[in-house]
């Protein structure tokens, strides 16, 4: 199979700096590192992306690609390689320009090519939880009571993965260090790599006698349950973090955490920003002229709102401290009513003759062919009146 271009492996342009090369170096070489990613596949992978760094990251290695291609990576092109180089190199690492330093560095703490400690407790995954909430829970907050599965330690093995009498061993083949060191002929030449051992598969262990209960993985799904506290004034999206509540850890390692994330259903009623809370209220014609007293429904219960005389439509008024919650604090936002003027439908003939008589005294002119719109006549006089007794004010 042809080998595959350079920068197309390392998802670079041609024109790409030295930087975004070695960054792009760096990104893919830590994903399929393979002591990190066990996929079929991710050792090749990890090789190729190291040959193509090795190329590119050397000036003259690089000018004699890009004007020859692969061809100029035959270690008999141009009469002995590329200026004598080799193997040779600064790095001390078989001439790859810093590349396997960096991933050791990156990987195993720059202990000189020593891996991690494959025994070494580790803590476990987190894990996800959605809670739906209704708009008033979210209001107030709450205590509840939540299930999920989650991966716990065996109780018959206690996590070791053997059976009840037995123990694991030292792995035979890798002497507990999990990986070994394995020499490869390459077109560079011969290349010490690391691998993952494929005997106990990255742990350092062999287990003659596996668990009946988790079948030698230590961990087995469990049903879990834990009480929330809810904080009054959450809202949509947000998260909040329970620690060790996740899976169970590996090698006697600490749990993992939960995150819980809030979705909360809109009010019928009501809308919300932050801890300010709005509300539409719709009132009549009568009580915006004359002014009213009103009850209004607010998250905490009803509250009486007065209307003023000549109240048009639109404005708002605030009730103060009638919001939400502000997070983490004890204060409380707002609500905002909005009056919306309700245009009445099936008027009574009493009901006409009374705004024929405003529409009279306020000079508008009514005929019968009018009055299938005589209340919004009537609505926006009285309004355009309202303006101008203010102006004068």
């Amino acid at each position: 199979m042809a080998k595959r271009d350079y920068y197309e492996v390392l998802g670079v342009s041609k024109s790409a700096s030295d930087d975004e090369i070695k960054k792009a170096y760096r990104k893919l070489s830590k994903q399929y590192h393979p002591d990190i990613n066990q996929d079929a596949g991710a050792e090749d992978k990890f090789k190729e992306i190291a040959e193509a760094y090795e190329v590119l990251s050397d000036p003259q290695k690089k000018a004699g690609y890009d004007q020859y291609g692969h061809a100029s990576t035959d270690p008999n092109f141009g009469g002995g390689g590329f200026g004598g180089g080799g193997f040779g190199g600064s790095s001390g690492f078989g001439g790859f320009g810093g590349g396997f330093e960096d991933i050791f560095e990156s990987f195993f703490g720059g202990g000189g090519g020593r891996s991690a400690n494959p025994n070494a407790p580790r803590q476990g995954n987190d894990l996800q939880y959605t809670m739906k909430m209704k708009f008033e829970e979210a209001i107030f907050g709450k205590e509840t009571t939540i299930k999920y599965n989650r991966e716990d330690t065996c109780g018959t093995c206690g996590g070791d993965g053997a059976k009840p009498g037995t123990h694991p061993e030292t792995c035979h083949k890798c002497h507990g260090s999990g990986s070994l060191n394995v020499e490869r002929n390459t077109p560079l030449g011969r290349v010490m790599t690391r691998q993952t051992c494929d005997v106990c598969h990255g742990t350092g262990k062999e287990i003659k006698e596996k668990c009946p209960t988790c079948h030698g993985s230590g961990h087995v799904k469990e049903s879990h349950s834990v009480k929330v506290t809810v904080p009054a004034g959450v809202e949509d999206g947000q998260q909040m973090r329970l620690n060790g509540q996740g899976e169970a850890g590996i090698n006697g390692g600490p749990h993992g955490d939960l995150y819980v994330i809030f979705r909360v259903e809109e009010s019928d009623l009501f809308d919300r920003d932050g801890s300010e809370i709005f509300y539409e209220l719709p009132i009549s014609f009568v009580q915006a002229a004359l002014g009213d007293e009103i009850e209004v429904p607010t998250v905490h219960g009803k509250v009486k709102l007065k209307i003023p005389a000549g109240t048009q439509t639109g404005m708002t008024f605030r009730l103060k401290g009638k919001g939400a919650p502000r997070l983490r604090s004890s204060a409380m936002g707002d609500q905002h009513v909005k009056v919306q003027m309700i245009t009445p439908k099936n008027l009574s003939e009493a009901q006409k003759e009374s705004l024929r008589s405003f529409a009279k005294a306020s000079g508008i002119t009514v005929t019968e062919q009018s009055d299938g719109n005589l209340f919004n006549k009537v609505k926006d006089a009285f309004n355009n009146g309202s303006k101008k007794g203010k102006k004068k004010k």
